[in-house]
């Protein structure tokens, strides 16, 4: 490998981290029945598994873009993966759900330097021309790690327990830290540092926290006046970074090209109708259809396998043609499989299901490499770092959101009871209005995407 080029092995490092990375997010969700009943662990403690993973993306995907911008793309990626290990393993041995929670929010901050950093090395080696399908590969890797996962936690969960859907991550970085240090060498960062912005920071993930908070607790008066502490963080965040000489992110950069702003307004709308949906369906298929854990990672894998296989030809596609009209069409298949979902039932075959998920796939693997070009190809190229983990960002809040407003029909349809048969008419009715709320956002998202403009 020492006589490849250099982008081929950073193309390889990043490709392998974006595989591990999804792979051990993605693969506990379908272990987490089986987490729940072995903690004794109540429904609302068991839906902050995922949640807590998103909040800490998006409370630190932007510091940590900008620090890797300051300190090297590859030291903080590096850092990431180092902690993505650790907190792996402290789930493991975890004894009580509080214990997993916060190392779950630990390894969504590791995610946050993965994914603020991994584009950005790309995007740094890879000539303009050969973007797209430079990232259309890495999103082929996502998709085949999100894949992997559900089938992958299914087996492992059936096999040796829930555990060992967090141990299986921990040989995986190891490996990779060590030919990241033999083989990939070289850093990219900006000539010049610029000054951190510890109180734009502060406020952002004042934000972020807030904001998810809030969410949880509606519609009490703590919920309404977390959720206005949120907006006001928002606007504080945006003033302050538009006056500072040295932002997070210049906000300017929305103003200055349409195709960006849009772009990741697409993409906050389209993730944000699609992650909860995996967490709920691997729910159904396990409580409400009675299918063990492996069986129903099969049925969900269905999806990314999908996902994997598009992506890097829609890379291509959008070397060639304007990146909105693969998008838009990928958009619109999305809204297609999401019109079949939400005629499901406790009847609905497994076959349907399966079907269903792979017309979603097909449609997200043509919409996000697309798209993500048409945002890496919008910024200057001393700012691909925060373009970057604008675009991460995007994703995860939209991750977030979709997550944080499930939680909330949680809430109201089911309460503190823990999972269990009483509770299924519940969360028939929690999916239903989920899966309308997914509908609806990509409508949206299709419409935003065919007036976004040219790139």
């Amino acid at each position: 490998m020492s006589r490849f080029p250099v982008t081929t092995v950073a193309l390889i490092a990043v490709c392998i981290g974006y595989l591990i990375a999804p792979m051990g997010m993605a693969a506990v969700n379908v272990a987490i029945p089986v987490l729940a009943e072995d903690l004794q662990a109540s429904a609302i403690k068991v839906s902050w598994l995922p949640t807590l993973y998103i909040l800490a993306n998006v409370a630190f995907m932007l510091p940590f873009g900008k620090l890797a911008d300051n300190y090297g793309r590859k030291r903080v990626y590096a850092y990431g993966l180092l902690l993505n290990a650790l907190s792996a393993l402290m789930c493991a041995i975890g004894t009580d759900i509080d214990w997993i929670l916060f190392w779950r929010f630990m390894q969504g901050a590791a995610g946050a330097m993965i994914f603020s950093t991994g584009v950005a090395i790309i995007t740094s080696v890879t000539p303009s021309h050969k973007r797209g399908a430079a990232l259309g590969v890495l999103a082929a890797c996502v998709y085949i790690g999100l894949t992997l996962a559900p089938a992958v936690g299914g087996w492992l969960t059936e096999l040796l327990g829930w555990r060992a859907v967090f141990y299986f991550q921990i040989p995986l970085v190891i490996a990779l830290l060590i030919l990241m240090k033999l083989k990939l060498h070289g850093e990219w960062k900006n000539e010049h540092h610029s000054r951190f912005d510890w109180i734009g920071s502060a406020i952002f993930i004042t934000f972020a926290c807030t904001l998810v908070y809030g969410l949880s607790k509606l519609p009490s008066l703590l919920g309404f006046a977390l959720l206005l502490v949120s907006l006001l963080s928002l606007v504080g965040f945006i003033v302050h970074q538009s006056r500072d000489r040295q932002p997070l992110i210049r906000v300017q950069m929305f103003r200055e090209s349409r195709v960006f702003s849009l772009s990741l307004s697409t993409s906050f709308l389209m993730y944000g109708s699609n992650f909860a949906i995996i967490f709920l369906l691997s729910l159904y298929l396990q409580y409400i259809k009675g299918f063990s854990p492996a069986y129903a990672g099969q049925i969900l894998l269905m999806q990314a396998l999908c996902m994997a296989i598009v992506a890097p030809f829609a890379g291509k596609l959008a070397d060639r043609f304007q990146p909105r009209i693969i998008a838009t069409i990928g958009c619109s298949i999305v809204a297609v499989g999401f019109l079949f979902l939400i005629q499901i039932s406790p009847d609905t075959t497994a076959f349907y299901i399966g079907g269903s998920l792979g017309l979603v796939g097909l449609g997200f693997g043509l919409f996000s490499t697309p798209n993500n070009s048409a945002i890496m190809g919008a910024v200057k190229e001393q700012e691909v770092g925060v373009a970057s983990a604008s675009m991460n960002l995007s994703r995860t809040i939209g991750n977030l959101v979709g997550m944080s407003l499930v939680n909330l029909m949680m809430h109201y349809y089911i309460g503190d009871a823990n999972f269990g048969p009483e509770s299924n008419p519940a969360l028939m009715s929690t999916i239903s209005l989920a899966l309308l709320m997914s509908l609806s956002f990509v409508i949206i998202a299709s419409v935003i995407s065919a007036v976004r403009g040219k790139q």
